[in-house]
């Protein structure tokens, strides 16, 4: 069964599982103790720490294990918040953020601090002047993940940590989905990661406070991992996380060369058999493995069970997946459709033979999906004699407001509207975006009893 999701979870690589076996006989004792076996166990953590470093870029005494990737985020953030609290209490951070980051700039904000979520460019980038402009007098801590984790697309890490280290901030990375590509370029402060993103076993962040940096951790005093991450050590997994690391690393260029191509084959093939989808992000600025596509018309949590039963195993950004059937923040930061929404993240060794079967199953489904749920075969073209049309889509989850627009947009005039009501959280972004697609106008959204009024115009 082809596995497609390794921006959640990588497989575990061969080198981990051998390390891991290795080190649960030789690193079970105490790495504290001076006594032969923990002298051995210390032996193996900083062995570790320092292939660890190595990858990050880092020196060894500047890098801690923590438990989770994050864990890593949430003690950097607030660290580094403290040690500059002196400096102010702002939070600079862009709105496409792991959703760790957002969780401790809410935190952050619910004790009396204040952050600026810097926006993002169709394609989920910022632009480094923008992000500049946010930074304020009192900014103590900036936020930039190197790439997002949801449709791939490289953040400008350089250019804005160089901005950053102009105004005097700091800049924590959260380099969780590509550290294992390569290491992260420019004057970082902070950076955060997690090994099972690359392929080690899970349950261990990494996080690096470069010396300088004023770091204040928060919580109980510990004494372990320089007082940054509380608790015992899980030796064992630490040394299959830092040989993982140290694997991976050696095969990136190549693998990376392999998966581009199957990605591109897969960002080329999706828009030319799917009718109505759009593929997001970054088309050359992307991480090698990771593509995302919305698909008009579909239900994305029917999409990804029907691909399930073809034998695929593919995640999501689309509020359809969710239980709280909300929008993914990083979708509607972009602009972009959201209904319908698949990510495909291909491991290391995925076949071509499993990416070709794929294309050649997805759009039988989507097809087979839009079919049940009744959306529209094609846009009409001949012009309706109706002045304007009221569409109740109360109550109604995506994809189904927009479907109910499909429907009746014929059946107005060119020039006339069609109002659409709707409670989804969903619709005031994917109804733009289907204006979009479809060439009509998105006049705008007005305050309706129960929801909202989202207007559109009959272009053609």
């Amino acid at each position: 069964m082809p596995y497609f999701d390794a921006a959640s979870a990588a497989p575990l690589h061969p080198v981990a599982r051998q390390a891991l076996l290795a080190a649960l006989d030789e690193g079970w004792a105490d790495p504290a103790r001076l006594y032969r076996e923990g002298r051995r166990a210390r032996l193996l953590l900083d062995a570790a720490r320092e292939a660890a470093a190595e990858a990050v870029g880092c020196r060894p005494d500047e890098l801690v294990f923590t438990s989770s990737g994050t864990t890593a985020v949430h003690a950097g953030i607030a660290g580094a918040l403290s040690g500059r609290r002196r400096v102010g209490r702002h939070l600079a951070l862009s709105a496409v953020e792991h959703s760790s980051v957002l969780h401790s700039a809410a935190a952050h904000e619910a004790a009396g601090g204040s952050f600026t979520e810097v926006p993002v460019d169709r394609t989920g980038a910022v632009d480094p002047a923008v992000y500049a402009g946010a930074l304020r007098a009192d900014t103590a801590l900036a936020c930039l993940q190197s790439a997002n984790h949801e449709v791939g697309t490289e953040q400008p890490v350089a250019e804005v940590a160089a901005l950053c280290a102009e105004a005097g901030v700091p800049l924590l990375v959260d380099a969780a989905q590509s550290l294992g590509w390569g290491p992260v370029p420019g004057r970082w402060s902070l950076l955060t990661a997690s090994a099972h993103k690359w392929g080690g076993p899970a349950g261990v962040g990494l996080l690096a406070v470069r010396k300088g940096v004023r770091f204040a951790p928060q919580g109980p005093a510990g004494e372990r991992e320089s007082g940054r991450a509380a608790g015992f050590e899980n030796l064992p997994a630490i040394v299959a996380a830092a040989a993982s690391l140290r694997a991976v690393r050696g095969e990136a260029a190549a693998e990376a060369a392999r998966l581009r191509a199957l990605v591109h084959r897969i960002r080329s093939v999706v828009a030319e058999r799917v009718p109505d989808v759009e593929v997001v992000g970054d088309p050359e600025r992307r991480l090698p493995h990771l593509v995302t596509f919305s698909c008009l018309y579909v239900d994305g949590e029917t999409l990804l069970h029907e691909l399930d039963r073809r034998e695929f195993s593919v995640s999501s950004g689309s509020s359809c997946t969710s239980s709280t059937l909300i929008p993914s923040h990083v979708l509607k930061a972009m602009g972009v459709l959201s209904e319908g929404n698949v990510r495909v993240s291909l491991p290391t060794g995925t076949a071509g033979a499993d990416v070709d079967r794929f294309l050649e199953v997805l759009p039988g489904v989507v097809a087979e999906v839009r079919k049940r749920l009744g959306a529209p075969v094609s846009a009409p073209h001949s012009p309706g004699p109706a002045a304007s049309l009221v569409v109740d889509a109360l109550g109604r989850r995506c994809p189904i407001p927009v479907i109910e627009l499909a429907k009746v947009i014929g059946e107005v005039a060119v020039g006339a509207t069609v109002t659409v009501l709707a409670d989804d959280e969903a619709a005031r972004l994917d109804i733009p975006a289907w204006c979009e697609m479809r060439g009509q106008e998105y006049v705008g959204e007005e305050p309706a009893d129960l929801g909202s009024a989202y207007v559109v115009r009959r272009l053609s």
